[in-house]
C-alpha cells in the first residue's frame, strides 16, 4: 500500500481560465499554465516518487513533464477527466440556465459519463494504487481528482461537490498515523 498519494492537478488552460468544462477536449496549457507546472517542479523537488502516473491528455502530461517527471511517468487512460458529453466546453453558469439545480457530482452529464461510471472508474484507479508501494504522484484533472479523493476516504461521489481544486494544486492522500487502516486527506488544494 502506498504511504502517500500526491494528487496534482494540471496547470492552467484557456478553458480552465474561462470556467469551461474541459473533459476530453485536448487543450494545451497556457503560458501561465506552463509557468505553474515549472513551479510544481520546485515544490516537488526532493520527493522520491516510486511511481508517477499521468492522464494521457496533454494538459496533464505536459504538466507532469514540466514538473520534471515526464521521463518516468506512465500514461494511465483511466486518469482522464470526466466526459462532459453535451456540457463539454460550457460553463456551469450556461448549464444552470437550462438546468438550475445541476451538479456534476449528482447528475453527471447527458451523453457523457454518469456518476456511477465515474465512481467505478475512481474505484478502479484506487484499487490499482493500493497495490503500489512508496509515494505515488498522480497528474490528472479537477473533477476526476475530486472523485478520487472522496472515494479514497469512503464517501459517496456526491461529497466531491464540497471540494475544489485550483490549477497546479497539490493534494495528498494518506493514512491516519494512529490507524494505518484509516485513509485520510492529509493536504488539500495546496498552491505555491
Amino acid at each position: 500500500m502506498p504511504t502517500q498519494i500526491y494528487l496534482i492537478r494540471h496547470g492552467e488552460t484557456a478553458w480552465s481560465l474561462t470556467g469551461q468544462h474541459t473533459g476530453r477536449t485536448d487543450v494545451p496549457l497556457t503560458e501561465n499554465g506552463q509557468r505553474q507546472a515549472i513551479q510544481l517542479r520546485e515544490r516537488l523537488q526532493g520527493l522520491a516518487f516510486t511511481h508517477v502516473l499521468t492522464s494521457p491528455l496533454q494538459r496533464a502530461s505536459r504538466t507532469c513533464g514540466l514538473a520534471g517527471f515526464g521521463s518516468v511517468a506512465k500514461n494511465v487512460p483511466d486518469l482522464v477527466e470526466w466526459d462532459y458529453g453535451d456540457y463539454e466546453g460550457k460553463t456551469s453558469v450556461a448549464i444552470r440556465e437550462q438546468q438550475p439545480d445541476w451538479n456534476i457530482f449528482q447528475q453527471g452529464c447527458p451523453h457523457g459519463e454518469s456518476v456511477a461510471h465515474i465512481a467505478q472508474r475512481a474505484d478502479r484507479v484506487l484499487a490499482a494504487l493500493r497495490l503500489q508501494d512508496g509515494t505515488v504522484a498522480v497528474f490528472s484533472h479537477g473533477h476526476f481528482l475530486r472523485a478520487l479523493a472522496v472515494r479514497w476516504i469512503g464517501l459517496p461521489l456526491l461529497a466531491g461537490r464540497h471540494f475544489t481544486l485550483d490549477t497546479a494544486s497539490i493534494s495528498i492522500l494518506g493514512h491516519d498515523p494512529h490507524s494505518a487502516s484509516n485513509p485520510v486527506i492529509s493536504v488539500w488544494n495546496s498552491r505555491a
